[in-house]
């Protein structure tokens, strides 16, 4: 057979019809687990080929990347929305925004649509793929690549991220160095990989200025504004012995929400009390006063991230496939010494 297996031929060997061998080379999940590998290791004995999206240009006739988000609808998604967009213009591919409702992990459907497409690859922001679901876009050849990630990917999943642990070290030094020894945390999620780096840099800097760690003053939530102002009303409102001088918010978003809430209780900044925030997005600038806070360099993330899955899809061999961009911390007006 010099052309290769047919899909009729497979399907003779493993004794199956042959729409069920085509539902595994096109990663269908409806076949059972046993089948589904008896059909691949007959595929891989023979040697069969599965045939990628057909390519114009050295690029996909469908031309598509799917960016997932477990969120969307904070300056933060909109940077690294544009970010993909920019890049993917660039090579004339077009982008599919999905947004997960602030869930993890996509359905199964989600899956079932894209490699119905198939894209030449999938973004995760803040999300990931299960075990069956990676193998599954894997089996077409469909490359991921997580940003952000939300937990520790597994070692053949590529990643595009910044140093957090660095950004909750520097956000807390810059706080004690001016002399806060109650400091507040407004944080993410617990459980997701990204806030528990800020929050262990975060205590890191106090082990090493000899100070402890106070998780009364930690608020947990979600990095959007709305979190920002509740944490921040509650941090405010204890007593004057126990409120905090100076607070951390895991976003920038988050540390507008804290601003409010200092607002409306008369506390003043810096001078009553200083704010950091987290991803210095443009909206940290528009505020008075200005918001100090952590760049992870969102921009650059994505493009970075786009660039890598497309070097992926077109079977090309990255340098790295795990990427971890330097934190700074950008002073400006929203810090001060306490009173």
């Amino acid at each position: 057979m010099s052309q290769g297996p047919t899909i009729a031929e497979i399907a003779r060997a493993v004794g199956v019809s042959a729409p069920t061998v085509s539902k595994v080379i096109n990663g269908r999940a409806d076949v059972a687990e046993g089948t589904r590998s008896r059909i691949e290791a007959a595929l891989a004995t023979a040697g069969y080929q599965r045939r990628r999206a057909t390519t114009v240009g050295g690029k996909s006739e469908t031309g598509l990347i799917d960016l997932v988000f477990h969120r969307i609808g904070s300056p933060w998604a909109t940077e690294l929305i544009n970010g993909v967009l920019s890049t993917a213009a660039q090579h004339q591919v077009s982008v599919i925004l999905t947004e997960l409702g602030g869930l993890s992990v996509p359905s199964d459907s989600w899956v079932d649509t894209a490699l119905a497409r198939p894209p030449l690859g999938a973004l995760m922001v803040s999300s990931h793929l299960e075990a069956h679901q990676f193998e599954r876009l894997k089996r077409r050849n469909v490359p991921v690549v997580v940003i952000d990630t939300d937990g520790e990917p597994p070692t053949d999943v590529a990643s595009v991220g910044s140093d957090n642990w660095n950004g909750g070290l520097l956000a807390a030094r810059h706080l004690i160095g001016l002399g806060h020894r109650r400091i507040g945390l407004v944080g993410g999620p617990e459980n997701m990989l990204t806030m528990r780096a800020r929050l262990d840099g975060f205590r890191s800097a106090h082990a090493e200025a000899g100070l402890a760690y106070r998780p009364e003053l930690f608020r947990p939530g979600n990095f959007f504004v709305g979190t920002g102002y509740s944490a921040g009303h509650d941090l405010l409102t204890l007593p004057a012995s126990k409120r905090p001088t100076a607070i951390f918010a895991g976003a920038d978003v988050q540390a507008l929400g804290v601003l409010r809430a200092a607002n409306e209780l008369g506390i003043r900044v810096p001078e009553d009390l200083s704010i950091v925030g987290y991803d210095d997005v443009p909206e940290a600038t528009w505020v008075s006063p200005m918001l100090t806070t952590v760049t992870q360099k969102l921009p650059a993330m994505a493009m970075m991230a786009t660039e890598l899955l497309l070097d992926l899809a077109a079977g090309r061999k990255p340098v790295t496939t795990r990427i971890n961009l330097t934190t700074e911390l950008i002073v400006r007006e929203s810090t001060a010494s306490p009173a």
